[in-house]
């Protein structure tokens, strides 16, 4: 099938985009790389009557760096990332991540603003990025505001984002030498969506732990306790009595066997936080 007939907008600048946006009253999408947006509207599973383009924007496609946070534009691909295009992002969590988001076809024009606003519960970005507690940027014709990832994704494909307004960026914490972070996920084949993931992130200098546990029903889980038990007691913290605990409690109705996928993930992504 082929997309429905839509108007097409390259757009000009972010602050044009948004006020055309909030003026427009039919059903109007954004677009990032579309690697996502692209198949749903050939299979006409959305039929926007406009589409706006935010892949050419260059304020969206930088990387800065303010204080103790980093500065991702919203266009910033997932290939300039994995490449190590930005210092700033090099030896990083983000820049692992990255490396296995889908295919390289996909990582080319994939961007890290779409694949949030997307918010499909299996996506990479969405756990490891609420596990390093990230803040996104949302621009809209009133201006500017800060949402942090364990508020943006509310549910499966479903975000704080409001009418007429989209990502500008990502904020991260600066990396360190205090940072361990492990990821894990589950595939059927190198490629595919995630069956089960784990991301942890553990700064000791800002006494910051996080572990998020992905490819849920929705929003990814922080388990809480799990990572308070390690950040204090370490290694001797991951038994398999503990991340079974944990994970029970974040996926309430899954059967066993789905539960075996969730701890496999979480204690090799933990694991990797001791090597």
């Amino acid at each position: 099938m082929k997309a429905a007939a839509f108007i097409y907008h390259a757009a000009p600048t972010l602050a044009a985009t948004c006020a055309a946006l909030a003026d427009r009253t039919d059903n109007a999408k954004v677009m990032g790389g579309g690697q996502s947006l692209g198949p749903m509207l050939n299979l006409r599973l959305t039929r926007p009557d406009a589409v706006y383009d935010l892949s050419k924007l260059a304020e969206l496609r930088t990387v800065s760096v303010e204080q103790d946070r980093v500065r991702i534009g919203a266009a910033v691909t997932h290939a300039q990332i994995e490449d190590g295009e930005f210092p700033a992002l090099r030896g990083t969590m983000l820049q692992s991540v990255a490396h296995g988001i889908a295919y390289r076809a996909i990582r080319n024009r994939g961007t890290i603003g779409g694949s949030l606003a997307h918010a499909d519960p299996a996506a990479d970005w969405v756990v490891a990025l609420t596990a390093v507690g990230a803040e996104l940027e949302l621009a809209s014709k009133g201006g500017t505001r800060r949402v942090p990832m364990t508020q943006f994704m509310l549910g499966a494909y479903t975000t704080a984002l409001t009418e007429g307004e989209v990502i500008a960026a990502v904020h991260v914490p600066r990396h360190n030498d205090d940072v361990r972070w492990g990821y894990h996920k589950l595939c059927r084949k190198t490629g595919e969506f995630a069956e089960a993931s784990c991301a942890a992130y553990f700064d000791s200098s800002a006494r910051f732990a996080r572990i998020v546990l992905g490819a849920l029903d929705g929003a990814p889980a922080v388990l809480h306790g799990l990572a308070s038990g390690i950040a204090a007691h370490g290694p001797a913290a991951l038994t398999p009595q503990a991340i079974l605990a944990a994970v029970t409690q974040a996926t309430p109705g899954k059967d066993a066997i789905d539960r075996k996928l969730y701890c496999t993930a979480a204690t090799r992504c933990i694991e990797q936080l001791f090597n």
